[in-house]
């Protein structure tokens, strides 16, 4: 299969921190076409900040980056703003952990699901409201039509999610970003959510990086975990070798910590 995306020696350093404390040390990934590659860590691990360097939001004030990462043969690291805006959304669909705080209040559901239209297409107002309500067909939301009329405001955690997705997926991009897009939903639309996922990755060959500090998460969707540890890439393997052997004591910590029937987390 084709690799879609190519990490390589990615290092960032925040100009705020210590000369020798790397947000991201020399990280090296790659995730093929149609394939479901978690990440995960716990909170400060460096996953985050992975996540904001592919897509290109790292903001250059902030920190230094250096290495090479390659969406689709693209160069991301070189590209000027243009070019990003050009990826975004095209190449690249994003899904925040926080959809209610990633929307714009005032404005209505149907026109920041087909703003990426906007940027990328010349078509009509009717193409794009067409497009925007078969984008939120294919994220299972019912009745299309009455939601994109509504506000942000009007919906539920959940449908804002699926909204998230509906308009990260609708110039069907190769690589979906995902990040923590379950945490602050409750258990039933979570799994509601993850079977989205992976329909849409199976129905349009959608590659999928699942960034997540939850190993039970990742377990269900994904066919591969790569696990970080304080910037550091500690183990990248099939998602089952891991929770059957795991080779980093980091990696046998962060299993033993899923709740189980027999061990609830306090």
């Amino acid at each position: 299969m084709a690799e879609i995306l190519k990490v390589q020696d990615l290092r960032v350093h925040f100009h705020d921190a210590a000369p020798d404390r790397f947000a991201v040390d020399g990280l090296t990934l790659s995730i093929e076409e149609g394939e479901i590659v978690g990440l995960v860590g716990e909170s400060g691990s460096g996953k985050t900040v992975t996540a904001m360097s592919i897509s290109g939001l790292m903001p250059e004030r902030k920190a230094d980056i250096s290495g090479s990462i390659t969406l689709d043969g693209k160069e991301i690291l070189q590209c000027t703003n243009d070019e990003l805006l050009g990826i975004l959304g095209e190449e690249l669909g994003i899904v925040f952990q926080e959809p209610m705080t990633s929307m714009n209040p005032v404005m209505r559901i149907g026109p920041q699901v087909e703003e990426c239209l906007k940027v990328h297409t010349k078509l009509t107002k009717a193409e794009r409201k067409q497009r925007a309500l078969e984008a939120m067909h294919w994220a299972e939301l019912d009745d299309p039509e009455s939601i994109y009329s509504k506000y942000p405001h009007e919906l539920s955690g959940g449908m804002l999610q699926r909204v998230m997705i509906a308009a990260a997926i609708i110039s069907r991009p190769k690589l979906l970003l995902a990040d923590e897009p379950t945490t602050a939903l409750d258990v039933t639309i979570q799994a509601e959510i993850l079977e989205l996922l992976k329909r849409l990755n199976k129905e349009h060959n959608m590659a999928i990086l699942l960034i997540s500090h939850d190993l039970h998460v990742v377990r269900k969707l994904c066919s591969r975990v790569a696990v970080m540890q304080r910037g550091k890439l500690v183990e990248d393997r099939p998602v089952e070798e891991i929770f059957r052997d795991q080779q980093h004591e980091y990696t046998k910590k962060l299993i033993a910590a899923i709740p189980t029937r027999d061990r609830k987390l306090i």
